[in-house]
């Protein structure tokens, strides 16, 4: 090309550019409605979402443990990640104190029993995380007052050194040497309440009065003890692996095949949550693959699992350190729980003379 062709060619092009309609303009987001009931009602994205629950400053917790699931590093990571200050509230609750001292002690989140938050779903405010298509139906409520963040089997730690493994509930009161306790008192504890009703366990379906005739009999026989002197304590898995992860060579973890008793704790939003924007952010990290991840880390089994899997986000490394599930849990109904909570304040106390 000639010089005289590249400068016609230079004026063309400035004209064609002088011509040019400018870019359209972006369009302007909506507001942000810190009660939205999800990432785009409320937010439009995640940056939006952080810096308000920056703006508020503080999240308040209720119930959260900090040697449960690895609440401890979950919080300290939401907290550094966010520069959101966590209240730790009652860190030993049980989900019906959380729901009595709510209106005096004014939580944003809850960490739930199934049956608690489905009696109480009137009170949450519904959001439904990023995630929420990974949720499995029948842990999440459709409007997404709650839903499943982590969950576990009912098993039977044991100290290998002084009985051997069981391998099933029947085996702790019909074979000598087992020590047996359980974690609490199954009117008060949830962990001890699915102690007894894994024993109960027929075919994968309840029946109450099969577990507590077991532990009376282990009763009887002065083999049911407080678990600092037992050589057996039935709990959910995330416990006994922990218990396990101090010293491996003390105690191991089982799951019979015949009682594979399942339950997810569950979140939800108070409907009058002080800091409703961290609320949500929180909601978000706890059902991220990252807080998945940690959940994990603490013995906990993620409610986002299997879509973690597909994508290769699970922490496999993790995962394979689980104690072995012999299947898909056995969940109670809730009226199977109601039913089998009435028949143990009616039998239990009078079972344990």
């Amino acid at each position: 090309m000639t010089v005289r062709t590249c400068a016609a060619a230079a004026v063309l092009l400035a004209s064609a550019g002088c011509g040019a309609s400018p870019p359209p303009a972006a369009k302007p987001l909506p507001p942000v409605n810190v009660k939205g009931a999800s990432m785009k009602q409320g937010f439009t994205t995640l940056d939006r979402l952080v810096e308000s629950a920056k703006g508020e400053g503080a999240l308040t917790v209720i119930a959260l443990p900090r040697d449960w699931v690895n609440y401890g590093e979950i919080i300290d990571t939401f907290t550094d990640k966010y520069d959101i200050k966590v209240n730790e509230l009652e860190p030993g609750a049980s989900s019906r104190r959380e729901i009595d001292s709510a209106a005096q002690l004014k939580p944003d989140v809850f960490d739930l029993t199934l049956d608690v938050a489905v009696a109480q779903a009137g009170k949450f405010a519904p959001y439904k995380v990023q995630g929420w298509q990974d949720l499995p139906d029948h842990i999440k409520d459709p409007t997404g007052a709650w839903y499943g963040v982590y969950g576990g089997y009912m098993s039977i730690g044991y100290d290998p050194r002084k009985v051997p493994a069981p391998t099933s509930f029947a085996d702790l009161a019909a074979k000598p040497g087992y020590l047996v306790a359980l974690d609490g008192d199954p009117l008060h504890s949830a962990a001890a309440f699915g102690g007894v009703m894994a024993a109960s366990l027929v075919s994968g379906a309840p029946q109450p009065q099969r577990g507590v005739e077991l532990f009376a009999k282990l009763k009887q026989t002065g083999r049911l003890t407080d678990p600092a002197k037992a050589n057996a304590i039935v709990d959910w898995d995330h416990l006994n692996a922990a218990r396990s992860a101090h010293d491996p060579e003390a105690w191991k973890v089982t799951i019979p095949r015949d009682a594979p008793l399942g339950d997810y704790h569950v979140q939800a939003i108070s409907k009058d949550a002080p800091h409703p924007a961290a609320a949500r952010l929180w909601e978000e990290f706890l059902l991220s693959d990252e807080g998945q991840n940690l959940l994990q880390k603490g013995w906990a089994r993620p409610a986002r699992e299997e879509a973690m899997l597909m994508r290769g986000t699970l922490d496999k490394e993790q995962a394979a350190k689980l104690p072995v599930a012999p299947g898909p849990p056995v969940l109670l109904t809730i009226p199977q729980t109601d039913a089998a909570k009435s028949y143990l304040k009616k039998r239990w106390t009078q079972s344990m003379r």
